[in-house]
């Protein structure tokens, strides 16, 4: 078993520290999806095949990259890891072979994606957000396949810890720190809009920490849970006619998913969507402060490959991304006419521009 010592800070790459600290599977039933991507390597990823290297260790490893879905947060990640490997073998002399597949949100995919990676003895999978990751925990739990996750928010909450083969990566949002910046731009804000999912693990205890927030501070707000893409529009558009002040969004990705198709609207009817990612803001929303999604890609690959070279016995259940970057669209903030130099004294500003990737 190995040992329990919660959000220690990954020791693994590039670490920020700034001041603003932020289902079993059985056999396979049919093809899953198409990967998105492979580097070059030999076809037999079979463990038995493998020649030991000089140091005892493979030549040759197997990784595959589980998107819970396509959006532009689980793709920078999901690249980064993937960046982030090619790098190691380069380092190292060996090769290692990885694909990127996506469960496009349905849970059926996915668990056909992890059976067929544990037929094909991957030696560890990486999944990217909190089903993809219960998916292939569960599948992973007959063979003990190391499966290493990215941007969990909440892994206690998602049942993800005191798991023998299970560690990884967290961004727990500091969701009171965004709130800060909420009220730090405009001290005079009524009414709240609380925009997520309730399928979303991650989203469960940072909207419970806003409530808690904005009870204390005995400003009101609006709750609009979004169970798809048509939801999500609907639910903008009702905080819009409340006349919210502003909407709080955590690292949700059903809503992430979705960012595209609202923030015009949110920007015209000058109400700023605060967020848990910073790629909500390079699809449009406002701002968030949070973790740097590369980073903690590059973060997962490291601690992936150490877990299969090294073995997981003395790995925490998870290490806590740390962030601390504040991240502006500057666009939208020119749309909703804010002034956001009040974020200066908070910490340090990344100015960016709407995109769709």
């Amino acid at each position: 078993m190995k040992k329990m010592t919660m959000k220690k800070l990954l020791a693994l790459g590039c670490a920020f520290v700034l001041a603003c600290s932020m289902l079993g599977c059985s056999g396979k039933t049919e093809e899953p999806a198409a990967p998105e991507e492979s580097a070059d390597a030999p076809a037999d990823t079979n463990a038995d095949s493998e020649t030991p290297s000089s140091e005892g260790s493979k030549d040759s490893y197997s990784i595959a990259i589980v998107k819970q879905m396509d959006h532009a947060s689980l793709d920078e990640i999901a690249n980064a890891v993937a960046a982030r490997l090619d790098a190691i073998a380069s380092e190292k002399g060996i090769t290692i072979s990885h694909e990127i597949y996506s469960g496009q949100g349905d849970q059926t995919t996915l668990k056909q994606i992890g059976d067929q990676l544990i037929t094909d003895k991957v030696d560890a999978i990486i999944p990217i957000a909190t089903l993809a990751a219960q998916v292939m925990v569960s599948c992973a739990k007959d063979t003990n396949t190391p499966v290493v996750f990215a941007a969990i928010s909440d892994p206690a909450e998602a049942g993800l810890v005191d798991i023998d083969y299970v560690t990884g990566t967290s961004d727990a949002l500091n969701t009171s720190f965004i709130l800060d910046m909420m009220f730090a731009q405009n001290p005079d804000i009524e009414k709240v809009g609380l925009l997520y999912s309730q399928s979303e693990a991650n989203s469960t205890t940072p909207i419970a920490e806003a409530k808690a927030y904005l009870e204390a501070k005995n400003i009101s707000y609006s709750e609009q849970p979004a169970a798809t893409s048509d939801e999500v529009i609907a639910c903008a558009s009702a905080l819009i006619a409340e006349g919210v002040d502003a909407i709080f969004t955590p690292t949700d990705n059903v809503i992430m998913a979705s960012e595209l198709a609202i923030y015009e609207d949110l920007a015209k009817a000058g109400i700023p969507h605060y967020t848990g990612a910073d790629s909500f803001v390079r699809n449009g929303a406002f701002t968030t402060c949070g973790v740097n999604y590369t980073d903690l890609g590059t973060q997962t690959a490291d601690l992936a490959f150490d877990a299969i070279v090294n073995g997981m016995t003395d790995m925490d259940d998870f290490y806590l991304t740390e962030g601390g970057i504040i991240t502006v669209n500057t666009e939208t903030a020119e749309v909703l006419n804010i002034d956001y130099s009040v974020f200066s004294e908070m910490g340090e500003i990344v100015e960016v521009i709407t995109t769709e990737d």
